[in-house]
């Protein structure tokens, strides 16, 4: 019990420091590229920072749930996931230069968020934390399925995340932020055996790429190739184009909602056809 209370008490304080600073950063900077930065760093930092906790699974994916809301009700909803801002610049809501500060700004968040767990770990306030503080540098590898299966699970939880984001961004808070926490939380308890249930390459990167049993470079597919592919595969479904590289649908075609009738069709087709100089209308009068 005693450590439930240490881990739920360290959830609400990362919590609330990640709110208190994202208040101050809407207040104190320019709500340009600043303001942006500061509030993308503050997610990633938000999502790292509770993983290092040592929860158990009931518990852990109940806190995911509740974290996933707290980003819906706050720090612009936005989720702190790389997919997501490359799938912003695809759709032509930001531009290049932005898109790369964003990542940029997530990457340091991941770096902070990492920091701070290793020194919550040192500290030592309860046994699972010393344990987690003695095997963290010799952890395995989080890929516990073939690499083409672990690829395409990581795939199928970006692609299915992304097409949920695609449908309710622009519904109501209130059915947004809980569609989306359940989304991710299910996901991450599906795909959990096979993977860790990431789907997000800042958070795979920070806490399982260090780890023994696999390559960087089967990293690199399951958790960044197989989320990107998956978002692509959700772009291309929901929109049947991606903007930023094809101008057309290539999936599908726009019909007209209103139908014409085929007798005035074709009446309106005869009427364009061209008289010959001898016909002569049924109007006039014949001698």
């Amino acid at each position: 019990m005693e450590g439930l209370n240490v881990s739920v008490a360290f959830f609400l304080l990362v919590l609330g420091a990640c709110q208190a600073l994202g208040w101050l950063s809407r207040r104190l900077l320019s709500p340009g590229p600043w303001g942006c930065l500061a509030r993308e760093f503050l997610r990633m930092l938000m999502d790292i920072g509770p993983w290092g906790a040592g929860f158990g699974l009931d518990l852990a994916l109940t806190l995911l749930f509740l974290l996933w809301a707290a980003h819906g009700a706050s720090l612009d909803g936005v989720p702190a996931i790389p997919t997501v801002c490359v799938q912003e610049l695809l759709l032509l809501r930001a531009g290049p230069a932005g898109t790369g500060a964003r990542l940029l700004a997530q990457a340091a968040g991941t770096a902070a968020g990492r920091a701070l767990t290793r020194l919550y770990w040192s500290w030592e306030l309860t046994q699972l934390h010393f344990i987690q503080n003695l095997i963290a540098a010799e952890c395995s590898s989080a890929i516990r399925a073939p690499l083409p299966l672990a690829a395409f699970v990581e795939g199928s939880c970006s692609f299915l995340f992304h097409l949920v984001l695609l449908k309710v961004r622009q519904s109501h808070p209130l059915c947004r932020v809980p569609a989306l926490a359940a989304t991710v939380t299910f996901l991450t308890y599906a795909a959990g055996p096979f993977t860790g249930g990431f789907f997000n390459p800042a958070l795979a990167t920070a806490t399982t790429f260090h780890c023994s049993g696999s390559s960087s470079w089967e990293y690199i597919q399951v958790y960044w190739l197989g989320p990107l592919a998956g978002m692509l595969a959700a772009l291309l479904l929901f929109h049947g184009n991606i903007p930023r590289l094809f101008q057309r649908n290539l999936l599908y075609s726009h019909k007209s909602k209103y139908r014409v009738p085929k007798a005035r069709v074709a009446a309106q087709v005869e009427g364009d056809k061209p008289k010959r100089k001898g016909d002569k209308s049924k109007g006039e009068p014949r001698a």
